[in-house]
């Protein structure tokens, strides 16, 4: 139905607030990565499946009895694996992910799970090149000039959570330069956390001035 544009992305979870909002279980950081592996595989088997053959499966968290696989052959969706720690995360990613995302990560840090999702891959008998890397980058705020940088900037307000406050603002090609240095570290894609959805003269300026000259690059 979307001609390739959906992705699944799923993670062990982190921002233990919003699970609050939600009502949702905030167990042990050990449960949370043992209940994502279990999805992944999940995930993973459901997609792989055959039409018409039962899929089952028994973990310690979900079980499912002879699942019917009604759908003909269809390209599955992305699977998109993120977070920052620096052991399941990485085994998880090269097991069964499309793409790694290092979500809020430094760059430094990001080149390490990088290179550790890469090692791990070809170990696992994948082609290390063939999965995707990625990150965001929160708190961006780019303007024509300094008065509309500010503007935007004391419209963000405070960071959310945990989130490092490495916000990114500047001109159009001062942005762009800081991108590089992602790209430059491998990244594959770059995701923009915009706060100000309504804000749509900040979405043209990425895209007309910064995005086309990191493809060029």
């Amino acid at each position: 139905m979307s001609g390739g544009r959906v992705e699944l992305g799923l993670g062990a979870g982190w921002y233990e607030e919003e699970h609050a909002q939600f009502g949702i279980p905030f167990p042990s950081l050990k449960e949370r990565f043992d209940r994502l592996e279990e999805q992944l595989e999940i995930v993973r088997g459901l997609w792989g499946a055959r039409a018409g053959e039962p899929f089952s499966f028994q973990g310690r968290h979900y079980r499912l009895e002879s699942n019917q696989v009604f759908a003909e052959k269809w390209p599955a969706p992305a699977l998109i694996v993120g977070g920052l720690g620096p052991r399941r995360t990485p085994e998880l990613a090269a097991r069964f992910a499309d793409e790694f995302n290092a979500a809020f990560a430094t760059l430094d840090v990001a080149r390490e799970r990088f290179a550790q999702v890469k090692s791990r891959a070809g170990e696992l008998g994948r082609d290390p090149a063939a999965l995707r890397l990625s990150v965001v980058i929160p708190r961006v705020c780019v303007g024509i000039d300094a008065a509309d940088v500010a503007r935007r900037q004391e419209l963000l307000g405070p960071p959310v959570g945990a989130i490092p406050d490495q916000g990114l603002a500047g001109s159009p090609e001062y942005v762009a330069e800081r991108l590089a240095e992602w790209v430059q570290a491998g990244t594959d894609r770059i995701y923009i956390h915009l706060l100000d959805v309504e804000d749509v003269e900040q979405v043209r300026l990425l895209g007309e001035r910064v995005a086309p000259s990191l493809r060029a690059g």
